[in-house]
């Protein structure tokens, strides 16, 4: 996709990337909340957060985006960058959007000097996966999540 830019997220993104990250929520089957909503946002517009954002635009439109920060990795004394989050919007899926935002979160590791972008899927999501399979080395690690009771 020629006439497509990518960019770190502004102000004035917050309507359409809300929009992209209703729909990216959905698809993992998570409930609607606007309280995640405005939290992430605030995340992504706070300079002092960890957490950072591309935007995927394509002719004025928001079509995808791409959440990372850094992570520690103290096994090899490194910091990789963790890309928590990727979406493209389904109209536009299959014509770069993806590739486009993991290749931009890639030259910010370059550039920092990070050991490894690194992120996971679903094990069902086949569509993701035949390109990250293209993108990078999948890894023999199982990932667990275990919930701490509340205080």
């Amino acid at each position: 996709m020629t006439d497509m830019t990518i960019r770190r997220i502004s102000d004035d993104d917050f309507e359409e990337w809300s929009t992209l990250f209703a729909a990216y929520r959905e698809f993992y089957r998570l409930a609607p909340d606007p309280a995640v909503v405005d939290r992430v946002w605030g995340w992504l517009v706070d300079n002092d957060h960890e957490v950072d954002a591309f935007v995927a635009e394509v002719e004025g439109r928001l079509v995808g985006f791409a959440h990372f920060r850094p992570f520690s990795r103290p096994s090899t004394g490194t910091v990789g960058l963790y890309l928590d989050d990727l979406f493209a919007s389904p109209d536009v899926r299959g014509t770069g959007v993806g590739r486009a935002l993991v290749d931009a979160v890639t030259a910010v590791a370059q550039r920092d000097g990070r050991s490894v972008v690194r992120w996971i899927t679903a094990e069902d999501n086949t569509t993701a996966r035949r390109l990250y399979d293209s993108l990078a080395q999948a890894t023999r690690w199982v990932t667990y999540d275990r919930i701490p009771n509340p205080a």
